[in-house]
Protein backbone atom coordinates (compact mmCIF):
# COMPACT_ATOMS: atom_id res chain seq x y z
CA UNK A 1 0.00 0.00 0.00
CA UNK A 2 2.73 2.37 0.89
CA UNK A 3 4.74 3.68 -2.03
CA UNK A 4 7.49 1.09 -2.04
CA UNK A 5 8.25 0.82 -5.72
CA UNK A 6 11.36 2.28 -7.11
CA UNK A 7 11.25 6.83 -10.77
CA UNK A 8 10.81 5.98 -14.16
CA UNK A 9 13.21 3.81 -16.09
CA UNK A 10 13.16 3.96 -19.87
CA UNK A 11 11.61 0.76 -21.12
CA UNK A 12 14.12 -1.55 -22.68
CA UNK A 13 13.52 -2.37 -26.30
CA UNK A 14 14.42 -5.90 -27.19
CA UNK A 15 16.58 -7.65 -24.64
CA UNK A 16 15.12 -8.40 -21.23
CA UNK A 17 16.06 -6.04 -18.43
CA UNK A 18 16.48 -6.75 -14.78
CA UNK A 19 14.23 -5.23 -12.15
CA UNK A 20 14.77 -1.47 -11.96
CA UNK A 21 17.82 -0.51 -9.93
CA UNK A 22 17.40 0.68 -6.39
CA UNK A 23 16.41 4.36 -6.19
CA UNK A 24 14.73 4.28 -9.60
CA UNK A 25 10.96 4.56 -9.79
CA UNK A 26 8.64 2.97 -12.33
CA UNK A 27 6.06 5.72 -12.73
CA UNK A 28 3.74 3.33 -14.58
CA UNK A 29 3.27 1.43 -11.33
CA UNK A 30 2.44 4.67 -9.53
CA UNK A 31 -0.17 5.48 -12.16
CA UNK A 32 -1.66 2.00 -11.78
CA UNK A 33 -1.73 2.44 -8.02
CA UNK A 34 -3.60 5.74 -8.47
CA UNK A 35 -6.12 4.00 -10.73
CA UNK A 36 -6.67 1.42 -8.01
CA UNK A 37 -7.18 4.16 -5.42
CA UNK A 38 -9.76 5.98 -7.57
CA UNK A 39 -11.55 2.69 -8.23
CA UNK A 40 -11.67 1.92 -4.51
CA UNK A 41 -13.01 5.41 -3.78
CA UNK A 42 -15.83 4.80 -6.26
CA UNK A 43 -16.65 1.43 -4.72
CA UNK A 44 -16.56 2.81 -1.20
CA UNK A 45 -18.63 5.90 -1.97
CA UNK A 46 -21.42 3.89 -3.61
CA UNK A 47 -24.20 3.22 -4.25
CA UNK A 48 -23.57 -0.15 -5.91
CA UNK A 49 -25.81 -2.48 -7.84
CA UNK A 50 -27.81 0.25 -9.60
CA UNK A 51 -29.53 -0.69 -12.89
CA UNK A 52 -28.67 0.52 -16.38
CA UNK A 53 -25.45 1.28 -18.23
CA UNK A 54 -24.48 4.02 -15.77
CA UNK A 55 -24.80 1.55 -12.89
CA UNK A 56 -22.81 -1.08 -14.80
CA UNK A 57 -19.97 1.37 -15.48
CA UNK A 58 -19.95 2.55 -11.87
CA UNK A 59 -19.68 -1.05 -10.64
CA UNK A 60 -16.75 -1.96 -12.91
CA UNK A 61 -14.14 -1.40 -10.15
CA UNK A 62 -15.96 -3.71 -7.72
CA UNK A 63 -13.69 -6.66 -6.99
CA UNK A 64 -11.06 -5.32 -9.40
CA UNK A 65 -9.63 -2.14 -7.88
CA UNK A 66 -8.84 -3.84 -4.58
CA UNK A 67 -7.22 -6.81 -6.35
CA UNK A 68 -5.04 -4.40 -8.34
CA UNK A 69 -4.08 -2.77 -5.05
CA UNK A 70 -3.06 -6.10 -3.51
CA UNK A 71 -1.08 -7.13 -6.59
CA UNK A 72 0.78 -3.83 -6.38
CA UNK A 73 1.45 -4.45 -2.69
CA UNK A 74 3.14 -7.71 -3.65
CA UNK A 75 5.19 -5.94 -6.33
CA UNK A 76 6.25 -3.33 -3.79
CA UNK A 77 7.26 -5.96 -1.25
CA UNK A 78 9.31 -7.75 -3.89
CA UNK A 79 11.09 -4.49 -4.79
CA UNK A 80 11.70 -3.68 -1.12
CA UNK A 81 13.45 -7.01 -0.52
CA UNK A 82 15.29 -7.46 -3.82
CA UNK A 83 18.73 -7.12 -2.21
CA UNK A 84 17.91 -10.05 0.07
CA UNK A 85 17.77 -12.37 -2.97
CA UNK A 86 21.35 -11.63 -3.89
CA UNK A 87 24.15 -13.86 -2.55
CA UNK A 88 24.69 -13.00 1.09
CA UNK A 89 21.75 -10.62 1.09
CA UNK A 90 19.77 -10.03 4.27
CA UNK A 91 16.05 -9.53 4.63
CA UNK A 92 14.97 -6.07 5.85
CA UNK A 93 12.81 -7.90 8.35
CA UNK A 94 12.66 -4.98 10.78
CA UNK A 95 11.14 -2.77 8.10
CA UNK A 96 8.68 -5.49 7.08
CA UNK A 97 7.63 -6.09 10.69
CA UNK A 98 7.28 -2.35 11.32
CA UNK A 99 5.03 -1.89 8.29
CA UNK A 100 3.07 -5.00 9.12
CA UNK A 101 2.40 -3.86 12.67
CA UNK A 102 1.41 -0.31 11.68
CA UNK A 103 -0.91 -1.46 8.92
CA UNK A 104 -2.52 -4.10 11.10
CA UNK A 105 -3.11 -1.81 14.08
CA UNK A 106 -4.08 1.13 11.90
CA UNK A 107 -6.51 -0.96 9.89
CA UNK A 108 -8.27 -2.19 13.01
CA UNK A 109 -8.52 1.36 14.38
CA UNK A 110 -9.78 2.82 11.09
CA UNK A 111 -12.52 0.19 10.94
CA UNK A 112 -14.09 1.93 13.95
CA UNK A 113 -14.89 5.08 11.94
CA UNK A 114 -18.40 5.56 10.60
CA UNK A 115 -17.46 5.30 6.94
CA UNK A 116 -19.32 2.06 6.14
CA UNK A 117 -16.24 0.69 4.38
CA UNK A 118 -14.37 -2.61 4.76
CA UNK A 119 -10.83 -1.44 5.53
CA UNK A 120 -8.21 -3.60 3.86
CA UNK A 121 -5.14 -2.40 5.78
CA UNK A 122 -5.20 -5.03 8.56
CA UNK A 123 -5.14 -7.77 5.93
CA UNK A 124 -2.21 -5.98 4.28
CA UNK A 125 -0.35 -6.16 7.55
CA UNK A 126 -0.97 -9.90 7.83
CA UNK A 127 0.07 -10.51 4.22
CA UNK A 128 3.31 -8.60 4.81
CA UNK A 129 4.05 -10.69 7.87
CA UNK A 130 3.23 -14.02 6.21
CA UNK A 131 5.39 -13.15 3.21
CA UNK A 132 8.62 -13.08 5.25
CA UNK A 133 9.44 -16.79 4.78
CA UNK A 134 8.82 -16.47 1.03
CA UNK A 135 10.84 -13.39 0.19
CA UNK A 136 14.01 -15.39 -0.56
CA UNK A 137 12.21 -18.46 -1.91
CA UNK A 138 12.67 -19.46 -5.58
CA UNK A 139 10.07 -17.99 -7.92
CA UNK A 140 8.72 -21.44 -8.97
CA UNK A 141 7.97 -22.19 -5.31
CA UNK A 142 5.94 -18.99 -4.96
CA UNK A 143 4.16 -19.70 -8.26
CA UNK A 144 3.29 -23.23 -7.14
CA UNK A 145 1.98 -21.90 -3.84
CA UNK A 146 -0.14 -19.28 -5.62
CA UNK A 147 -1.60 -21.92 -7.94
CA UNK A 148 -2.34 -24.27 -5.06
CA UNK A 149 -4.06 -21.58 -3.01
CA UNK A 150 -6.02 -20.44 -6.06
CA UNK A 151 -7.56 -23.90 -6.18
CA UNK A 152 -7.66 -24.75 -2.47
CA UNK A 153 -8.45 -21.39 -0.86
CA UNK A 154 -11.96 -20.90 -2.29
CA UNK A 155 -12.82 -24.56 -1.70
CA UNK A 156 -11.73 -24.30 1.93
CA UNK A 157 -13.68 -21.03 2.25
CA UNK A 158 -16.88 -22.77 1.13
CA UNK A 159 -16.11 -25.92 3.10
CA UNK A 160 -15.65 -24.00 6.35
CA UNK A 161 -19.13 -22.53 6.00
CA UNK A 162 -20.73 -25.85 5.12
CA UNK A 163 -18.97 -27.58 8.02
CA UNK A 164 -20.09 -24.95 10.51
CA UNK A 165 -23.58 -24.57 9.04
CA UNK A 166 -23.11 -20.79 9.14
CA UNK A 167 -22.67 -18.48 6.17
CA UNK A 168 -19.94 -15.86 6.59
CA UNK A 169 -21.36 -12.35 6.95
CA UNK A 170 -18.22 -10.52 5.79
CA UNK A 171 -17.85 -8.94 9.24
CA UNK A 172 -14.67 -6.92 9.29
CA UNK A 173 -12.01 -7.15 12.03
CA UNK A 174 -11.85 -4.25 14.48
CA UNK A 175 -10.49 -3.38 17.91
CA UNK A 176 -13.49 -4.88 19.70
CA UNK A 177 -12.75 -8.46 18.57
CA UNK A 178 -11.17 -11.00 20.87
CA UNK A 179 -8.27 -13.00 19.43
CA UNK A 180 -10.29 -15.99 18.05
CA UNK A 181 -12.88 -13.76 16.34
CA UNK A 182 -10.16 -11.45 15.03
CA UNK A 183 -8.23 -14.32 13.45
CA UNK A 184 -11.41 -15.82 12.03
CA UNK A 185 -12.37 -12.55 10.36
CA UNK A 186 -8.85 -11.94 9.07
CA UNK A 187 -8.33 -15.40 7.58
CA UNK A 188 -11.84 -16.59 6.71
CA UNK A 189 -14.98 -14.60 7.29
CA UNK A 190 -14.08 -10.96 6.66
CA UNK A 191 -14.40 -9.05 3.40
CA UNK A 192 -10.77 -9.83 2.50
CA UNK A 193 -10.07 -13.35 3.80
CA UNK A 194 -6.32 -13.98 3.73
CA UNK A 195 -6.98 -17.56 2.66
CA UNK A 196 -8.15 -16.18 -0.70
CA UNK A 197 -6.52 -12.75 -0.98
CA UNK A 198 -3.02 -14.12 -0.55
CA UNK A 199 -3.20 -15.24 -4.21
CA UNK A 200 -3.02 -11.77 -5.81
CA UNK A 201 -0.34 -10.79 -3.30
CA UNK A 202 1.77 -13.79 -4.34
CA UNK A 203 1.24 -12.86 -8.00
CA UNK A 204 2.59 -9.41 -7.13
CA UNK A 205 5.64 -10.95 -5.43
CA UNK A 206 6.37 -12.83 -8.66
CA UNK A 207 5.83 -9.78 -10.86
CA UNK A 208 8.22 -7.75 -8.73
CA UNK A 209 10.98 -10.18 -9.72
CA UNK A 210 10.22 -9.90 -13.44
CA UNK A 211 11.99 -7.56 -15.93
CA UNK A 212 9.19 -4.98 -15.82
CA UNK A 213 11.13 -2.54 -18.02
CA UNK A 214 11.11 -5.02 -20.91
CA UNK A 215 8.69 -3.91 -23.65
CA UNK A 216 7.91 -7.47 -24.65
CA UNK A 217 6.93 -8.39 -21.10
CA UNK A 218 4.76 -5.29 -20.80
CA UNK A 219 2.85 -6.26 -23.94
CA UNK A 220 2.49 -9.85 -22.73
CA UNK A 221 1.01 -8.61 -19.47
CA UNK A 222 -1.61 -6.68 -21.43
CA UNK A 223 -2.39 -9.51 -23.84
CA UNK A 224 -2.42 -12.44 -21.44
CA UNK A 225 -3.98 -10.37 -18.70
CA UNK A 226 -6.80 -9.54 -21.09
CA UNK A 227 -7.18 -13.21 -22.01
CA UNK A 228 -7.42 -14.14 -18.33
CA UNK A 229 -9.81 -11.30 -17.50
CA UNK A 230 -12.23 -12.01 -20.32
CA UNK A 231 -11.73 -15.76 -20.51
CA UNK A 232 -12.39 -16.48 -16.83
CA UNK A 233 -15.52 -14.34 -16.82
CA UNK A 234 -16.74 -15.92 -20.07
CA UNK A 235 -16.10 -19.42 -18.70
CA UNK A 236 -18.15 -18.55 -15.63
CA UNK A 237 -21.06 -17.44 -17.81
CA UNK A 238 -20.88 -20.61 -19.93
CA UNK A 239 -20.81 -22.84 -16.85
CA UNK A 240 -23.73 -20.98 -15.30
CA UNK A 241 -25.77 -21.42 -18.48
CA UNK A 242 -24.96 -25.13 -18.51
CA UNK A 243 -25.31 -25.88 -14.79
CA UNK A 244 -27.53 -23.13 -13.48
CA UNK A 245 -27.13 -19.93 -11.51
CA UNK A 246 -25.52 -20.36 -8.06
CA UNK A 247 -28.15 -20.19 -5.33
CA UNK A 248 -28.36 -17.66 -2.54
CA UNK A 249 -27.32 -20.28 0.01
CA UNK A 250 -23.63 -21.08 0.23
CA UNK A 251 -22.78 -24.29 -1.63
CA UNK A 252 -20.38 -25.82 -4.12
CA UNK A 253 -22.25 -24.19 -6.99
CA UNK A 254 -20.64 -20.93 -5.82
CA UNK A 255 -17.46 -22.15 -7.55
CA UNK A 256 -19.04 -21.15 -10.86
CA UNK A 257 -19.17 -17.47 -9.92
CA UNK A 258 -16.94 -14.70 -11.26
CA UNK A 259 -18.84 -11.96 -9.42
CA UNK A 260 -16.69 -9.38 -7.64
CA UNK A 261 -15.73 -10.39 -4.09
CA UNK A 262 -17.29 -13.84 -4.53
CA UNK A 263 -13.91 -15.23 -3.32
CA UNK A 264 -14.05 -17.80 -6.14
CA UNK A 265 -11.25 -18.94 -8.49
CA UNK A 266 -12.76 -17.57 -11.70
CA UNK A 267 -13.24 -14.17 -10.09
CA UNK A 268 -9.62 -14.24 -8.86
CA UNK A 269 -8.29 -15.13 -12.30
CA UNK A 270 -10.43 -12.51 -14.04
CA UNK A 271 -9.58 -9.75 -11.55
CA UNK A 272 -5.87 -10.56 -11.50
CA UNK A 273 -5.97 -10.53 -15.30
CA UNK A 274 -7.49 -7.05 -15.21
CA UNK A 275 -4.71 -5.98 -12.84
CA UNK A 276 -2.09 -7.29 -15.27
CA UNK A 277 -3.67 -5.30 -18.09
CA UNK A 278 -3.51 -2.13 -16.00
CA UNK A 279 0.08 -2.74 -14.92
CA UNK A 280 1.32 -3.71 -18.37
CA UNK A 281 -0.55 -0.87 -20.04
CA UNK A 282 0.79 1.86 -17.78
CA UNK A 283 4.33 0.44 -17.95
CA UNK A 284 4.17 0.20 -21.74
CA UNK A 285 2.91 3.80 -21.96
CA UNK A 286 5.71 5.00 -19.67
CA UNK A 287 6.61 8.04 -21.79
CA UNK A 288 2.98 9.14 -21.95
CA UNK A 289 2.66 8.63 -18.22
CA UNK A 290 5.68 10.85 -17.61
CA UNK A 291 4.50 13.60 -19.96
CA UNK A 292 0.74 13.66 -19.35
CA UNK A 293 -0.17 11.75 -16.21
CA UNK A 294 2.03 13.38 -13.60
CA UNK A 295 -0.91 13.98 -11.27
CA UNK A 296 -1.77 10.26 -11.31
CA UNK A 297 1.85 9.43 -10.57
CA UNK A 298 1.81 11.78 -7.59
CA UNK A 299 -1.40 10.19 -6.30
CA UNK A 300 0.15 6.75 -6.64
CA UNK A 301 3.14 7.82 -4.59
CA UNK A 302 0.77 8.92 -1.80
CA UNK A 303 -1.56 5.94 -2.08
CA UNK A 304 -1.64 5.09 1.62
CA UNK A 305 -2.22 8.72 2.64
CA UNK A 306 -5.03 9.10 0.10
CA UNK A 307 -6.66 5.84 1.14
CA UNK A 308 -6.74 6.84 4.80
CA UNK A 309 -7.83 10.41 3.98
CA UNK A 310 -10.82 9.22 1.97
CA UNK A 311 -11.99 7.10 4.92
CA UNK A 312 -12.02 10.18 7.17
CA UNK A 313 -13.83 12.23 4.53
CA UNK A 314 -16.47 9.54 4.11
CA UNK A 315 -17.02 9.29 7.86
CA UNK A 316 -16.96 13.00 8.64
CA UNK A 317 -18.65 14.61 5.63
CA UNK A 318 -20.33 12.24 3.19
CA UNK A 319 -22.20 9.56 5.12
CA UNK A 320 -25.05 8.65 4.95
CA UNK A 321 -24.89 9.88 1.32
CA UNK A 322 -25.04 9.13 -1.55
CA UNK A 323 -28.66 8.09 -2.00
CA UNK A 324 -28.64 8.17 -5.80
CA UNK A 325 -26.23 7.03 -8.51
CA UNK A 326 -25.86 10.60 -9.81
CA UNK A 327 -24.74 11.75 -6.39
CA UNK A 328 -22.37 8.79 -6.24
CA UNK A 329 -20.76 9.84 -9.50
CA UNK A 330 -20.49 13.47 -8.41
CA UNK A 331 -19.04 12.68 -4.99
CA UNK A 332 -16.56 10.19 -6.45
CA UNK A 333 -15.36 12.62 -9.13
CA UNK A 334 -15.01 15.56 -6.76
CA UNK A 335 -13.39 13.56 -3.95
CA UNK A 336 -10.96 11.82 -6.31
CA UNK A 337 -10.03 15.08 -8.07
CA UNK A 338 -9.40 16.91 -4.79
CA UNK A 339 -7.28 14.13 -3.32
CA UNK A 340 -5.27 13.70 -6.53
CA UNK A 341 -4.65 17.46 -6.73
CA UNK A 342 -3.59 17.66 -3.08
CA UNK A 343 -1.25 14.70 -3.61
CA UNK A 344 0.30 16.42 -6.63
CA UNK A 345 0.85 19.63 -4.65
CA UNK A 346 2.33 17.65 -1.77
CA UNK A 347 4.82 15.83 -4.02
CA UNK A 348 6.02 19.17 -5.36
CA UNK A 349 6.85 20.07 -1.76
CA UNK A 350 8.05 16.71 -0.44
CA UNK A 351 8.74 13.50 -2.38
CA UNK A 352 7.13 11.20 0.18
CA UNK A 353 3.68 11.32 1.74
CA UNK A 354 3.01 11.74 5.47
CA UNK A 355 1.83 8.18 6.07
CA UNK A 356 4.35 6.78 3.61
CA UNK A 357 7.04 8.39 5.76
CA UNK A 358 5.54 6.69 8.79
CA UNK A 359 6.05 3.33 7.07
CA UNK A 360 9.80 3.85 7.29
CA UNK A 361 11.61 2.65 10.37
CA UNK A 362 12.09 5.39 13.00
CA UNK A 363 15.34 7.15 12.24
CA UNK A 364 15.31 5.98 8.61
CA UNK A 365 15.54 8.81 6.07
Amino acid sequence: MASMTPANVPAASGSPAASPPSGVRLTGLDAARALAIIGMIAVNVGPRGEPGIAGFVYDLPVGRASILFVVLAGVGMSFLTRSARRPGGRLPWRTVLWRSALLFAGGLALQELGHDVSVILAVYGVLFLLSLPLLKAPTPVIAALAGTLLAVGPVAWIGAQLASGTAFQFADPDLSNDAPHLLHRIFLSGSYPVLVWCVPFLVGLILGRAPLTDRRLQKRLVVWGGVAAIGAYALSQVLIRMLGQPGDEIGWDRLLSAVGHSQMPLWLVSSIGTALVALGGFLWAGNLVDRRLGMLVSAGRLSLSIYVAHLFVLAAIIRPEPHTLLRGYLITIVLSAVLVLLAHLWVKWRPIGPLEQLMRLPGQR
